[in-house]
């Protein structure tokens, strides 16, 4: 058997396995950028969700102090119709 054959064959081998090995250390990466990519994307989602109810509660505070105010207003009006009669 020729030196260069033998060492072919003891380095092929060697080059399978190291490829491999780099194949699911670079899968392992990709999956960890994907699932930072999706941790954002539920965290911008979240915020988001967050803004929005905080505008809802504000929209709702502001119509609460309407209807108080047409309620105040009713009930002056209701008066002044009673005294008129």
């Amino acid at each position: 058997m020729s030196e260069s054959v033998f060492l072919i064959t003891i380095i092929l081998p060697l080059i399978t396995v190291l490829a491999v090995f780099a194949m699911r250390y670079y899968a392992a990466i990709q999956q960890a950028k994907a699932r930072l990519a999706n941790d954002n994307a539920y965290r911008q989602i979240a915020e988001q969700a967050a803004a929005a109810q905080a505008e809802t509660a504000r929209r709702l505070t502001s119509m609460d102090a309407t209807l108080t105010d047409l309620k105040s207003r009713l009930a002056t009006v209701e008066k002044v119709l009673k005294e008129v009669e």
